[in-house]
């Protein structure tokens, strides 16, 4: 069995604008000194909330993959490759290919918060592309329900989204009940449980806890509270050599 939980606590910190945003990050930088560290393409995660409303200046950003996942409220988006402010409402979202070089800015708008998600696609190559950026609204995500769970598949199967990072998988369940998913064994799966209470193979996990699963068969979930669950399936080795171990 391999479960490795990450309590809020646990987690690295960071903020902007004097605390007007605040971030727990599952995955920080070295210098942030959080308990879990980089693993397969995955090398920053972070949970941003804000309450009142706040704007991350323009900044930029070469050859890895963002993504942003609205979760709560909305935002505000500019980039110098569309050069317009554009907004994400709840449950969208957002690819940039940082490329060769791509500068943005973010305004989390009053009680909102996201998932900001960075990958590498093997930077190799992405270093030598022209950046891109795309953005998904709720509606185009393909929903399949089953008994007390509803499954959501923002990146993988019928997904409209594409990424260059490979044979990432990212989905959110909304549980009632129990559940199960079966492992595949040179996978890694990340779970942020967003809303709720539950237990994995036995094991509680409480809002804002991340987990990592690998070496196991099968995944038992069991909904103490209606939960919201956030999932990112990654390969534990990459064809390419990653930014962690270049």
């Amino acid at each position: 069995m391999s479960i490795k939980l990450t309590n809020k606590k646990e987690q690295a910190y960071g903020s902007f604008n004097n605390g007007e945003i605040i971030e727990n990050k599952p995955i920080g930088f070295p210098q942030d000194c959080g308990k879990q560290k980089a693993y397969s393409s995955l090398f920053y995660w972070a949970h941003a909330h804000t309450a009142k409303g706040s704007t991350i200046g323009l900044h930029s950003h070469r050859g890895f993959e963002i993504v942003s996942y609205v979760l709560k409220g909305a935002i505000r988006h500019y980039d110098t490759k569309t050069d317009r402010w554009l907004q994400l409402d709840e449950g969208s979202f957002q690819v940039i290919k940082s490329g060769n070089g791509i500068s943005h800015s973010e305004e989390l708008l009053e009680d909102s918060a996201i998932f900001q998600i960075w990958f590498d696609p093997d930077l190799s190559k992405s270093l030598q592309k022209e950046a891109q950026y795309a953005d998904y609204t709720r509606q185009v995500f393909p929903i399949k329900l089953g008994k007390g769970i509803k499954t959501k598949t923002i990146v993988g199967e019928n997904s409209p989204v594409q990424m260059d990072s490979e044979d990432i998988i990212i989905k959110e369940f909304s549980i009632q009940k129990s559940h199960s998913i079966q492992i595949v064994n040179d996978n890694i799966y990340s779970f942020y449980l967003v809303e709720g209470e539950l237990e994995l193979n036995g094991q509680a996990m409480n809002k804002d806890d991340f987990a990592l699963i690998e070496n196991e068969e099968t995944l038992s979930i069991k909904a103490i509270k209606a939960s919201k669950l956030f999932l990112i399936q990654s390969p534990k080795t990459t064809s390419y050599k990653t930014y962690i171990n270049s």
